[in-house]
């Protein structure tokens, strides 16, 4: 089915901030307290601040698409799916949503513990803009959905978290929604009820409804998700489609986890995702060429953060030279504690003036982890008079080492 064309949401310049007031740490009892009421003094209050969970978001989502919001902890995504509900109001922006929403956004939210599971079904139903005509139509499909059999009549204070998910996610999916918001409720399920979540997923896709999910699943996002929205420090650092957006995060993640290790701090637990250092020339002796940059691409010529190990990778070196000369390059790779894993040279011939030589590998085929390339050249016998040292970061989902080989598991 084709997606109805159209805006399902559009966040323009959205600011959310929560004010936090810290009182002064003291006990007190009722004869101290009538005391202080009857000398009129005052409790000593600490001057409040304000958190900023959302800058400046942008972010307009299409009718009929599934959107995968990702992000660290405390990055504001789940804020984001807030405003979006209506359970939050922005600070200042504007937030406009077309269509009936329903959301999934904590375990077992809006249930009351000491009604059934019944009762619960028409009062979210009613609270979700249903008439209660239309709610207890519709009982008997989200039974038998949910599977809760003569539990369906039983408070739902005596569920388990299994339980709980599956009536609120049968609740959520059965009331008709057009905007179906999700915040990583769908983990606590099991094998079989993942695979029936998953197809009503796919239902609500073919029907053209639009789903919001926020999850720290990378893997269901791009395979799942027509784009993807990064946020990062409570803005939106990237939006486009999903495997693009992924594949960024993954690299910038890597690379701090990369920097954190060389400096001894974590930057995974700063205000936004730092970036790898840039290469840096280390001086020598003076002689007829220099290099000047290097470069790391991927197959497309981007210049990026980060590499995955079946990653093909483009190496640039650019160099500059005194007088003409014939020159020989060389370049070494380094892994993190020094040790040669890989060198490589050419006879670059005649040379003037300035330039750029490039070395292509078709697979990068490196474990996790971060190392360096060192550049170098010499001319007519002499050594140029800097080694141009560029550190090359790699983020690997599995396995351990300095390589990552081609291999296949069997049995």
């Amino acid at each position: 089915m084709t997606p109805p064309s159209g805006d399902a949401i559009v966040i323009d310049n959205v600011f959310k901030s929560f004010k936090k007031t810290s009182k002064r740490n003291e006990y007190t009892t009722f004869k101290s307290e009538l005391v202080r009421l009857l000398t009129f003094q005052r409790r000593l209050v600490e001057p409040s601040t304000h958190i900023q969970a959302l800058k400046g978001v942008d972010l307009t989502i299409k009718k009929g698409s599934t959107v995968g919001i990702i992000g660290r902890n405390g990055s504001g995504k789940s804020t984001l799916l807030k405003l979006m509900t209506g359970i939050y109001t922005p600070t200042s922006g504007r937030i406009d949503v077309h269509g009936r929403v329903s959301a999934l956004l904590e375990l077992g939210a809006g249930f009351h513990p000491d009604f059934t599971g019944r009762e619960n079904i028409l009062i979210n139903g009613i609270i979700l803009g249903m008439s209660r005509n239309e709610v207890k139509a519709r009982v008997p499909d989200i039974i038998e959905f949910a599977e809760l059999g003569d539990f369906i009549d039983e408070p739902v204070r005596t569920y388990s978290s299994g339980m709980f998910m599956r009536l609120a996610f049968a609740v959520a999916t059965h009331v008709d929604p057009e905007v179906l918001i999700i915040d990583e409720i769908l983990s606590v399920g099991d094998e079989h009820f993942s695979r029936r979540s998953n197809a009503k997923m796919n239902e609500f896709r073919r029907s053209g409804k639009t789903i919001v999910l926020v999850t720290h699943d990378l893997g269901t996002v791009q395979n799942w998700c027509d784009t993807a929205a990064w946020i990062d420090g409570g803005r939106i650092r990237m939006h486009g489609r999903a495997e693009d957006v992924v594949r960024e995060y993954r690299r910038a993640v890597a690379a701090a986890e990369a920097e954190g290790e060389k400096t001894g701090h974590s930057a995974l637990s700063q205000p936004g995702l730092a970036l790898p250092q840039t290469g840096h020339v280390v001086e020598e002796t003076p002689a007829l060429a220099s290099i000047t940059a290097v470069r790391l691409k991927d197959e497309t010529g981007a210049t990026l953060p980060a590499f995955l190990p079946e990653a093909p990778l483009t190496v640039e070196v650019d160099w500059a030279l005194r007088q003409p000369a014939s020159l020989h390059f060389n370049v070494d790779l380094l892994s993190a504690d020094g040790r040669l894993v890989f060198s490589t040279n050419w006879a670059g011939g005649a040379c003037s003036g300035a330039g750029t030589v490039k070395i292509d590998l078709a697979r990068l085929g490196l474990g996790g982890g971060v190392y360096e390339l060192q550049a170098s050249a010499a001319g007519d016998g002499e050594l140029v008079k800097n080694v141009f040292r560029q550190p090359l970061h790699v983020v690997a989902s599995e396995g351990v080492g300095i390589v990552r080989p081609q291999l296949r598991w069997s049995r």
